[in-house]
């Protein structure tokens, strides 16, 4: 596969590979866990994915989750440190996705010979990505992390970095476009598929901020008039462009792994991506698209 094409087949695969990791933030054994530490689902959220980066501050986590707002970050952070360890978010996030892929995908799936192949193309192109640590912070806390043991956690682990290696480089796209957090979601909302109310209240925006943005990106040429955010043919192109530039950055893995790596890897993939999205994310039920 050569680098021009690096982009499309690294989409791709994405697309096809991302509910495998997104379930764990569905799982409800994963939610079940963070509550036997002491905390709610929210705040287990935010413990768990930046427990790679050690008891953090919550700017931190502001900088590199990057959309959500200040506000709720603060909230959950640093108090969650106070009730558990970083360690210990790890281990509860690992238990809950082991348990619900057990669970949606079966004893038949784990063991089988499929599973073990998905998981070592899987690794191979995360490893491949070792080279590429500078200006990915929260990928590379991710990499630091030890591999487990079991295949099905081997692709899930995989998969998680490389999904926080192409959301690092969306961040450096993002900021590229002078777009902040919140106006990277309106920008989100005006593309589709996810509505404004939802990706709003997901990351604790209020509506007076969501319309203050709405209405700066409106100024900047971005966005039409309109109830909902819609995008000029200016803003359309400039949404493209950052799409674009997430592409190249994130192709590194996936160039590593070649063209028919990476279309072994879909194809062995998709029915357990979907399956988890049935169970976990109906509205993503008809991805990944093949």
């Amino acid at each position: 596969m050569t680098t021009t094409h690096a982009p499309a087949y690294a989409r791709e695969t994405w697309q096809t590979l991302e509910p495998y990791h997104g379930a764990v933030y569905f799982s409800p054994e994963a939610h079940d866990a963070y509550a036997a530490l002491g905390v709610e689902s929210g705040t287990g959220y935010f413990a768990s994915r930046a427990a790679a980066l050690g008891p953090v501050a919550p700017e931190v986590v502001i900088a590199t989750f990057y959309n959500f707002n200040p506000k709720a970050v603060r909230a959950a952070l640093p108090a969650a440190w106070r009730t558990a360890p970083p360690e210990e978010f790890l281990a509860a996030r690992l238990a809950g996705i082991d348990a619900t892929l057990r669970r949606i995908l079966g004893a038949g799936v784990l063991a089988s010979e499929e599973l073990r192949r998905a998981a070592e193309l899987g690794r191979r192109a995360a490893e491949s990505t070792q080279a590429h640590l500078h200006g990915r912070p929260l990928f590379a806390a991710h990499a630091a992390l030890p591999w487990p043991d079991e295949p099905h956690l081997v692709l899930w682990h995989a998969q998680t970095l490389l999904r926080e290696f192409r959301g690092d480089g969306h961040v450096t796209a993002l900021l590229g476009a002078g777009l902040s957090g919140i106006e990277a979601l309106v920008t989100h909302a005006a593309a589709g598929p996810v509505g404004a109310g939802a990706l709003r209240t997901t990351r604790s925006w209020t509506p007076d901020e969501w319309a203050g943005a709405v209405e700066g990106l409106r100024t900047r040429g971005w966005l039409a008039s309109g109830p909902e955010p819609a995008f000029t043919a200016e803003g359309k192109e400039r949404r493209s462009e950052v799409e674009a530039a997430t592409d190249r950055l994130a192709a590194a893995p996936y160039t590593a792994l070649g063209r028919d790596g990476c279309a072994e890897l879909r194809d062995l993939v998709r029915p357990w991506s979907r399956s988890l999205a049935t169970e976990l994310m109906p509205w993503a039920a008809a991805r990944p698209k093949d």
